[in-house]
């Protein structure tokens, strides 16, 4: 089951600020719903864990994060995959483009492209598509507060 999200966010901070808060492994694990840990493991990869809730089903999702088509301090690729156990699976990536609002601010843009498999497809496409609007939304604003504040 796949689905795609788009969203912008404007961030009161300069574009280069947001370009390393965008690689910087302790802002993401301060901002992404439900990460429990996030190390970077070359200037490309990171190793995840993280918790989510998707209707009655709890999982834990261990996998990993590539960041590719990079073009600093513009725009990248993430690329991420887990797997949660007997709930299933969540693979997925995003184009996300910076672009200088000013001297001290940014839009960030981001189209996103998610598939799950397993239990957590079954929950149905309303249901899933839904949370991970809300986790992308979480994630976005959290990361603009964050960054910008």
């Amino acid at each position: 089951m796949a689905l795609v999200i788009e969203g912008e966010e404007r961030i009161a901070a300069p574009l280069q600020k947001v370009w390393e808060a965008l690689n910087d492994p302790d802002v993401l694990r301060q901002t992404i719903p439900g990460c429990q840990s996030l190390e970077k493991k070359s200037d490309t990869e990171m190793g995840a864990t993280v918790v989510l809730k998707i209707g009655p089903i709890k999982a834990t999702f261990n996998g990993g994060v590539t960041l590719r088509n990079l073009n600093p301090p513009h725009s990248y690729t993430i690329q991420g995959e887990g797997k949660g156990g007997i709930a299933g699976f969540a693979k997925g990536g995003a184009d996300v483009t910076l672009t200088a609002d000013g001297p001290e601010a940014t839009i960030l843009r981001y189209a996103a492209k998610a598939d799950v498999g397993g239990k957590i497809a079954q929950l149905g496409s309303r249901l899933i598509e839904s949370t991970s609007k809300k986790l992308a939304g979480q994630f976005f604003s959290s990361f603009g507060e964050k960054v910008g504040g």
